[in-house]
């Protein structure tokens, strides 16, 4: 069955797959850009346009904001791309300010404002489609949240927001303060990070008190029409192509089933993981980190193929390492 996403529902054109941005700009280091790093990053956008894949994702702290800065460069030299694009940033997080200065997360007024007209800055654009705050911050005052989306949408400078690893107690509690829905969640969703799914399986069973997963977020989610986004949906190629000496038994036969399954699809082992994810009701958006050009097209893949009900209960027992309770 083929449905639109909440995002498509919403208006949005954006594609199935986000291509996540924090490989570009030369990586986690402070050297300032280089030609090469340019050149990567007009192949990777190129790359995934040409897949199919529309929507891109940064965060302000990416590369230490140069992931933002080289794609601003990009759009700078070929501006009509902008056009074919939605774009996603999120702020939150802040380094040490100075030597033994404290790295922690900041939803404060002052500093979401600051932070996306830094944003701004760095993708030299007007304005973004999302702004996502990212892990919660356990300081956040939920008025002061709503004052500066309320500034930044009077502004003109931010259309619509969003969060990122929020449970649903949160969500809601942010919510009552805002007068704008909040329509993205971004959290760590994978064949091998399966809490998301065991949370509901395992409900009224002993097991279900190890799964580290806030009940009912998925659900809540689903009934308010909220984007759900999956970062490290590929499990750092875990079962593509990731060297697996020392890996438990589970996992490579998880890798063998991949496998085979791309095979069987005439697709690649990339497409058959973000499927799975796709294949879930909640209509997720798996954001993939790679810049690879080639990898990028391995993955867009993944947009032509659906998953059946055997496979991907046969994937999702087979990753778990044991039988269904």
């Amino acid at each position: 069955m083929s449905r639109k996403i909440p995002l498509q529902q919403r208006g949005f054109a954006v594609s199935r797959l986000v291509l996540g941005c924090m490989g570009l700009g030369g990586g986690w280091k402070r050297d300032p850009l280089t030609a090469e790093d340019l050149r990567a990053a007009h192949e990777a956008v190129d790359a995934a346009l040409n897949a199919g894949i529309t929507m891109f994702d940064h965060a302000d702290i990416y590369a230490y904001g140069k992931a933002e800065q080289v794609f601003g460069q990009v759009l700078a030299e070929r501006p009509e791309l902008k056009e074919k694009m939605v774009l996603q940033s999120k702020c939150g997080i802040r380094f040490e300010d100075g030597p033994g200065g404290p790295g922690r997360y900041d939803f404060s007024k002052e500093h979401i404002v600051q932070s996306v007209d830094g944003i701004l800055g760095r993708l030299k654009v007007d304005a973004i489609d999302i702004l996502l705050l990212h892990p919660p911050d356990p300081l956040m005052e939920p008025e002061e949240v709503a004052e500066a989306f309320d500034q930044l949408l009077r502004a003109g400078k931010v259309k619509t927001f969003g969060v990122s690893n929020m449970n649903s107690a949160q969500m809601r509690m942010l919510q009552s303060s805002l007068d704008v829905p909040l329509i993205v969640n971004q959290l760590e969703l994978s064949l091998s990070k399966l809490d998301w799914i065991d949370a509901g399986v395992l409900v009224n069973q002993k097991p279900g008190a190890e799964v580290n997963f806030a009940q009912g977020t998925l659900e809540h989610c689903r009934l308010e029409n909220i984007q759900v986004q999956s970062w490290g949906p590929l499990s750092k190629g875990l079962f593509t192509g990731r060297d697996l000496t020392g890996q438990p038994d589970h996992v490579k036969q998880t890798a063998a089933l991949v496998q085979k399954l791309a095979e069987q699809k005439e697709t690649t082992p990339e497409a058959v993981v973000l499927a799975w994810l796709m294949r879930h009701p909640a209509g997720i958006q798996p954001v993939i980190g790679t810049t690879s050009p080639e990898r990028i097209r391995a993955c867009a893949a993944a947009m032509d193929i659906t998953l059946t009900r055997e496979e991907w209960y046969s994937l999702y027992v087979t990753s778990r390492g044991k039988k269904m309770p």
